[in-house]
């Protein structure tokens, strides 16, 4: 697939949006051009399979349900052959819904082995295929391929005689057969063949499962089902006019009129046009793996293309789930059930990156274009992930695609980037993608604000970039090599520095740089077996430049981790991993010194004394977790789990047990599942913070306890609620203090607190027409910087959090979005107080007149966090109209955030004298 972008006018090329402060508008326009290379796979062919799903009396739970032999046709017609006398209640055995072809290993392909396998499924209530194990084994192969294929076939549930489903099992025949050369019997008739592949319009990806229904006068109808490839094939049609009409569901119906000659092959190529236009251009099937965590939220790819105020942008939607408190403008901070932004961990198909957004938010390091999921765990996160207190997001890169070169090239008003993937040439089974993005922002808003006479003079800039390599084999293995990476710097000039702070001017500078070079290696060795490990080297720079105070830092990392799964039985795995981190840091800084004791706090750098820093650190945080997989009865899963961490810098081992477990109160529909978790988590000190010269001997790490408890409820088969209380303990929280010389500061565990709160989520799943969800967080974040100090509100808490979406396709191409958040305001320490509030003293004594620098040193009002500013409330709009022509597609849209304009205040602004105050929005 190529996609071409052109940008007219301020437009922004595909779902890209211009977001700024205050009210902000972009309109975009793109033209996609799809061509496809497909070179049909050989798949294994459906047999007329033995199945059986009958039991000989009442089920239960605990029956096996294999007393009868089921046989169904190539048309999905059953037939029954009872093994055993009529049970004394009828009942209805489990009907296939699908067929999931499996991959036809090639040892035995290039051999010209052919073979068979039965396998036992067990099908629940719901008709899922819950268990798989091998009856009668087909050796070369074959077993794995047709286990991995059941996974995922769907079936009516049987049924007893009034209805009632109960879980079954029964014998699943794969046939794997080599097509063989058509013999054309001189002693029969000549016939025509009708065969072709069915696309999605513009996308030119193939349709798999898309029904073809062809009739010819007076002849009964002959229906044929597209492949994974979306092919089909009807042999032995008796020549002459045949109405062939085409369905699939989520797309227009196609009918069309065709000829078929005596002796003659007719190939044709259909297009079917999505009913509703949207945004998802390509097709992914994936089984949802039961999760090891309380709560997991996903999005689906529809949801993240129109959400409002995010650019389609996938990584930026997780900032619009429960649990995810709005972040200070523009600043890109995740903050997770109060949590600082730096207790939550991001990473990139499992190595840890520093940042997921580019300076001021505007988009993340990855396009979405490349992920294949993204997993948000706010809390009680499974033993696999470490080192982190608040919660997790982890973004997975999806496979380059491998049936012919594709690429996308977007330019819009913030950034410009392309993308391109295939085989690689001359490699059998390697496939590659290459990405790469640039702001030019600084290339326009730059001359804009010096050509307005500003003050400051701002010129942003990003890239990002990533290369992957993948090569897939036939037994279930596969290697990759990815190399990604970001570039963010700003740079600010400051012409007239303000009265309140003499010292800062001239150039003001920023830099984050980061690369990730990462080894993967994914394996299904048995049955029972799977093993996944990564290496991973990385790199990353920072500098920040005030005048005369900067800081450079650069690190050098080595990430490793490998994990290995053994299926005991059917109900029970065992997961055993290994997560290593070893790193080297140097940095040099030249910071204003802590405060000694009695002095104001916020002091103007002009009347501060300065530290001069230069250290090299090292860091080794090797881990070791061991998790089960339990399901004592179908219905209940219990994760029990224990990780040990070490860290080198502080030479300190943490045990982390923890365990989470769901039970299905109510099976089937409506369904309504209990949830609960605890477990023990640790963060590790910062290493300067731990190690000398600047560190503080015997510091430990930061410690909490995850309490949740939860009830998800299925209300109609859209609809869907959710529920959670959640409680976080706090202890030995570092926390730094001012040495009595105020020439150095020193680290303490005496800190603690907790984060208590709920989260609501009512969710409408996406249809052919609306999805949308409204999302409450209530929480309360409290700290104690020691036993005798008082208890004072964390930065980042937020007692309430509503946000209410919804995405309406209108129809002719037309979608209408909306977006309203509504959250209580930051917290902030007030260097003046409130003229508003009645304890305000306007006599009081601001601050304190410096006559070396000529300026004031504020004396701070109130308590650490004492001031929460104004409720915020925002309202985005999004508007998109999208074309579909025969190879190509042309969509637009409109993407308003802030439509009213409401002036949301993101801090307080004091005159240099600090003897008035207002806020700045």
């Amino acid at each position: 697939m190529v996609v071409i972008g052109c940008l007219a006018s301020s437009a922004v090329l595909l779902f890209h949006s211009c977001p700024s402060l205050g009210s902000a508008v972009a309109v975009g326009a793109a033209w996609v051009l799809a061509l496809g290379l497909i070179s049909p796979p050989l798949v294994a062919q459906p047999a007329e399979p033995d199945r059986s799903g009958r039991d000989t009396g009442e089920p239960d739970e605990g029956t096996d349900a294999d007393d009868s032999e089921r046989v169904y046709d190539d048309k999905g017609r059953a037939i029954d052959r009872p093994k055993t006398p009529p049970p004394k209640q009828r009942i209805t055995p489990p009907k296939p819904l699908s067929y999931v072809a499996p991959r036809y290993p090639d040892d035995a392909k290039k051999a010209g082995t052919e073979g068979h396998v039965i396998l036992k499924l067990t099908i629940d209530r719901q008709g899922k295929v819950i268990g798989a194990v091998i009856h009668t084994p087909g050796g070369h192969g074959f077993d794995v391929a047709a286990l991995e294929a059941a996974w995922d076939l769907t079936f009516a549930p049987a049924r007893l005689a009034d209805g009632t489903p109960f879980k079954a099992i029964i014998k699943y025949r794969y046939e794997f057969v080599l097509p063989k050369p058509e013999r054309r019997e001189p002693e029969l008739p000549a016939f025509g063949v009708l065969r072709g592949q069915v696309l999605i319009r513009g996308a030119e990806e193939p349709l798999a499962g898309a029904e073809l229904e062809v009739v010819a006068s007076g002849a009964p109808a002959t229906l044929v089902t597209t492949d994974a490839a979306g092919e089909f094939r009807l042999p032995d049609l008796t020549p002459g006019g045949y109405q062939v009409t085409i369905t699939a569901t989520g797309y227009e119906v196609l009918a069309v009129v065709e000829t078929v000659e005596r002796g003659g092959e007719l190939i044709a190529t259909y297009r079917l046009n999505p009913e509703l236009t949207g945004a998802v251009l390509e097709v992914f099937v994936e089984g949802d793996k039961p999760p090891r965590e309380v709560t997991r939220r996903t999005l689906e790819q529809r949801e993240i293309a129109r959400i409002p105020g995010t650019s389609g942008d996938a990584l930026r939607s997780v900032q619009s789930l429960p649990g995810v408190a709005r972040a200070r403008g523009l600043s890109g901070a995740l903050v997770v059930r109060g949590s600082a932004p730096f207790d939550t961990q991001t990473f990139i198909d499992g190595v840890y990156v520093p940042l997921i957004y580019h300076f001021g938010a505007l988009s993340s390091v990855v396009p979405t274009e490349l992920l294949s999921k993204i997993d948000f765990y706010p809390g009680n996160f499974s033993a696999r992930y470490g080192r982190a207190m608040g919660g997790i997001v982890d973004a997975g890169i999806r496979s380059p695609r491998s049936d012919g070169y594709h690429g996308l090239v977007q330019l819009d008003l913030i950034d410009a980037r392309l993308m391109l993937e295939g085989p690689i040439p001359l490699l059998d089974d390697w496939t590659f993608a290459a990405a790469g993005r640039r702001s030019h922002l600084d290339a326009w808003l730059g001359p804009v604000l010096e050509s307005a006479g500003a003050s400051v003079t701002v010129a942003p800039r990003y890239y990002d970039y990533q290369f992957i390599i993948e090569r897939k084999w036939a037994n279930e293995a596969r290697f990759r090599t990815e190399f990604f990476g970001s570039d963010d710097g700003l740079e600010l000039l400051v012409n007239q520095p303000s009265p309140g702070e003499p010292a800062m001017t001239g150039d003001v500078g920023m830099s984050m740089v980061w690369q990730r070079l990462v080894l993967v290696h994914e394996q299904q060795l048995t049955d029972r077996d799977h093993l996944e490990a990564q290496v991973a080297l990385g790199h990353e720079s920072i500098g920040i430049g005030f005048g005369a105070l900067f800081l450079d830092l650069e690190a050098f990392s080595i990430f490793g981790r490998a994990e290995h799964s053994h299926r005991l039985a059917k109900s029970a795995q065992l997961n055993l991993g290994l997560d290593v981190l070893v790193s080297t840091v140097s940095w040099e800084a030249r910071l204003p010194a802590p405060n000694r004791p009695g002095e104001p706090a916020n002091q103007p750098w002009s009347t501060t004394n300065f530290l001069t820093v230069d250290q090299r650190l090292s860091v080794l945080q090797p881990a070791a977790y061991i998790e089960a997989e339990l399901t004592p009865i179908s219905r209940w899963r219990i994760v029990p789990g224990f990780r040990l961490d070490y860290s080198g810098g502080h030479d300190q081992f943490d045990p982390n047990p923890r365990v989470n477990t769901r039970f299905d109160i109510l099976e089937g529909f409506p369904r309504t599942t209990a949830k609960a978790g605890v477990g023990f988590y640790s963060q590790p000190p910062q290493p300067h913070q731990a190690q000398e010269p600047m560190g503080t001997e015997g510091i430990r790490s930061n410690r909490t306890v995850h309490y949740g408890l939860g009830v998800e409820q299925t209300l109609t088969r859209q609809i869907e609620a959710s529920l959670e209380g959640f409680y976080k303990q706090l202890d030995d929280l570092v926390i730094e203090e001012p040495t009595d010389s105020g020439s150095f500061i020193e680290y303490s565990n005496r800190a603690s607190g907790n984060v208590v709160g709920a989260e609501l989520l009512i969710k409408y799943k996406p249809d052919e027409r609306f999805f949308g969800w409204v999302a409450y967080t209530l929480s309360r974040a409290v700290q104690q910087n020691g036993p005798d100090e008082p208890e004072v509100h964390m930065r980042w808490d937020q007692t309430h959090n509503l946000i209410v979406l919804g995405s309406l396709r209108l129809g002719h191409g037309w979608e209408f979005g909306a977006r309203f958040r509504l959250v209580t305001g930051n917290l902030v320490d007030p260097n003046v107080c409130n003229a508003a509030d009645q304890q305000c003293d306007p006599a009081r004594i601001n601050a304190l007149y410096h006559a070396a620098s000529g300026a004031y040193t504020p004396i701070r009002f109130g308590s650490d966090n004492s001031e929460r500013l104004p409720l915020f409330h925002q309202l985005d709009i999004r508007i998109d109209k999208a074309w579909q022509f025969a190879a190509w597609k042309l969509s637009t849209y409109l993407d308003v955030q802030n439509v009213y304009n409401n002036q949301n205040v993101e801090g307080i602004s004091y005159d240099f004298r600090y003897s008035a105050r207002v806020y700045a929005t």
